[in-house]
């Protein structure tokens, strides 16, 4: 596997050997030992998978304090543009973000750590999402921002269609409004 460092430190890419022939493809998406080594030393303990429809936009989410999740997420079938932000109280990079393209065909990972809103646009119809967390998903630590707020910057592509949100989505507030992430 390759990793490949992003412009803020521990966010990664990652792009796994993809054996194919004639009967299609085998690639191992996780071994804990590899990815350890790699610099990806979460302790995953929850599997989590969405099926959405192009248009669709999910977050920017996070937990809060104690129940942050780290994030290991891959495609298995469509395309997503894909976002993490930054929102670590006193982090030199507090209100970046990184964004990448993940389709089934790349097989591409991104590695999104603790103290980042992560959210992702939907390129394809019946795009498949995969994501491994560290840490069990906790309502009442749920918290989000608003996924358009200009201040972040974040290029998201034209969908086509209108961007299609949850109802709590829409809700979320901008950066400024938000309280930084603390462990």
């Amino acid at each position: 596997m390759e990793v490949i460092p992003t412009e803020i430190p521990g966010v990664l890419l990652v792009r796994p050997r993809i054996f194919r022939d004639a009967r299609g493809y085998f690639c191992e998406t996780y071994n804990a030992a590899r990815y350890r080594e790699a610099g990806i030393a979460a302790d995953f303990v929850q599997d989590n998978e969405s099926l959405s429809a192009r248009g669709v936009v999910r977050g920017l989410h996070w937990q809060a304090g104690a129940h942050a999740q780290a994030k290991l997420v891959r495609v298995l079938r469509g395309a997503v543009w894909d976002v993490a932000v930054d929102i670590r109280k006193g982090s030199p990079t507090f209100g970046r973000h990184v964004a990448a393209r993940l389709t089934a065909e790349s097989g591409l990972q991104f590695f999104v750590p603790r103290g980042f809103a992560h959210g992702f646009a939907v390129l394809a119809d019946d795009t498949c999402f995969a994501y491994k967390c560290d840490n069990l998903y906790c309502p009442e630590a749920e918290r989000g921002m608003r996924f358009d707020d200009p201040a972040l910057g974040i290029p998201w592509p034209d969908l086509g269609v209108p961007p299609l949100l949850s109802p709590k989505d829409l809700r979320h507030p901008p950066l400024a409004q938000i309280e930084p992430w603390e462990p």
